[in-house]
């Protein structure tokens, strides 16, 4: 029934296609100048840095201090805290990617993994401020609020998270004084580098090569779900599925015109938040409530890039599943319970394009940045990916010597 299932869902998806050519060719440039000029040069260096970092030693340094924080809250080593602070920074699937590359250095446990998968896979500010505040809702002020509403609720399923895996066996160590953790982290840091005797820049090379070649996972990632949604919505089939939320939405007293920007963003966050925005029998509450839920659950593309990473290793899926399902649902709830507050103390109404002091500087530096990526993210793109494939040849040059 499986085999058929999917061999039947494939066959409609290559007939939609040539059925809807000029739909799927403009879905797929869609996607491609996402990956384009926003995505890759946005994480390409975080990438190329983390590798590097940790190479060097660097996030075994952060683990040892970071311990007597993380392991009370999350039940996670220390190295657990820069996978959430880069996963927070630079969005997904950054957090997948780290948790992946220290599961593989066996600096965490298969349950630890899983655990710190889970709660370090997030919406980057700058998508959530510039992309979605600002060019879907035409208000920064809101993503105040949507950057506060999904930390928070990624943090709470970190905490949440804590109780996976109870049945293993806990590790309980002696209580050291802030100057021998310290000294403890640097002969952590200096063993780290000692035993990497790779010379610097072969590792800069293999950081650079490792680091494309997720990014290009990526990419393949957006252009095919943005072209699966835009077929769903053509064969009216998003409607379809529509039909199932307007029980949930009807418990919830929402409007029924968000079904379609649910499951639009269900497949694909940028689509389900941009429709979500424009549903004009919605009030402007109901229309973040819907989005910060899309945020939270990531959608399948993002959940499909985690998955492609963390195959490599033997974290399971199903975890970070399930923490996406309350991660959107405890950030729809926030955003509901701070609306109040936030909209008398920001002075949020609907298609107010007034910019609140801490946004003032620079003529709203976030639509800034955005413009900025737009601009010369191409030109990082082609230098990366002409960097990537010099020393790509170079090491296949090497391996045939």
């Amino acid at each position: 029934m499986k085999t058929i299932l999917l061999a039947s869902g494939v066959t409609i998806m290559a007939c939609s296609m040539i059925l809807f050519p000029k739909e799927s060719f403009s879905a797929s440039i869609r996607g491609l100048n996402m990956w384009w000029e926003i995505v890759f040069p946005s994480l390409f260096p975080f990438f190329v840095i983390s590798e590097l970092l940790i190479g060097f030693g660097v996030v075994k340094f952060m683990g040892v201090l970071l311990e007597p924080l993380m392991r009370p809250l999350f039940r996670v080593p220390g190295v657990g805290g820069f996978a959430w602070a880069m996963g927070m920074a630079t969005g997904f699937p950054a957090g997948a990617k780290l948790s992946a590359r220290l599961r593989q250095e066996r600096q965490l446990s298969r349950v630890e993994a899983e655990r710190l998968v889970s709660f370090t896979n997030s919406s980057s500010p700058l998508f959530i401020f510039g992309a979605v505040s600002v060019g879907f809702f035409l208000n920064p002020r809101l993503g105040i609020l949507f950057a506060f509403a999904h930390y928070l609720g990624n943090f709470l399923v970190g905490i949440c998270m804590r109780f996976y895996g109870e049945k293993e066996k806990r590790v309980y160590r002696e209580r050291r004084s802030p100057w021998k953790i310290f000294s403890h982290a640097l002969s952590e840091l200096h063993r780290t580098r000692i035993m990497n005797k790779q010379p610097i820049g072969k590792l800069l090379g293999d950081a650079v090569i490792s680091s494309v070649q997720t990014l290009l996972m990526i990419g393949g990632f957006i252009i095919l779900f943005s072209v699966i949604n835009k077929l769903l919505y053509q064969l009216n089939i998003t409607f379809l599925l529509a039909g199932f939320t307007e029980y949930i939405l009807k418990i919830f007293h929402l409007p029924q015109e968000l079904g379609v920007p649910i499951i639009a963003g269900i497949f694909e966050i940028t689509l389900g938040s941009q429709m979500a925005s424009q549903v004009n029998e919605a009030n402007l509450m109901h229309q973040a409530m819907i989005t910060s839920f899309i945020l939270g659950f990531s959608g399948f593309s993002v959940q499909a890039q985690v998955a492609s990473i963390i195959a490599l290793t033997d974290i399971k899926f199903k975890p970070f599943f399930m923490a996406r399902i309350l991660h959107g649902f405890l950030a729809a709830g926030i955003t509901f319970l701070l609306w109040k507050p936030f909209a008398e103390k920001l002075h949020i109404v609907s298609g107010n394009n007034v910019i609140p002091v801490m946004l003032q500087e620079h003529d709203l530096w976030w639509e800034y940045t955005l413009n900025l990526f737009v601009v010369i993210g191409p030109i990082i793109t082609i230098l990366s990916l002409m960097i990537y494939t010099y020393l790509l040849v170079k090491k296949m040059d090497s391996t045939n010597v």
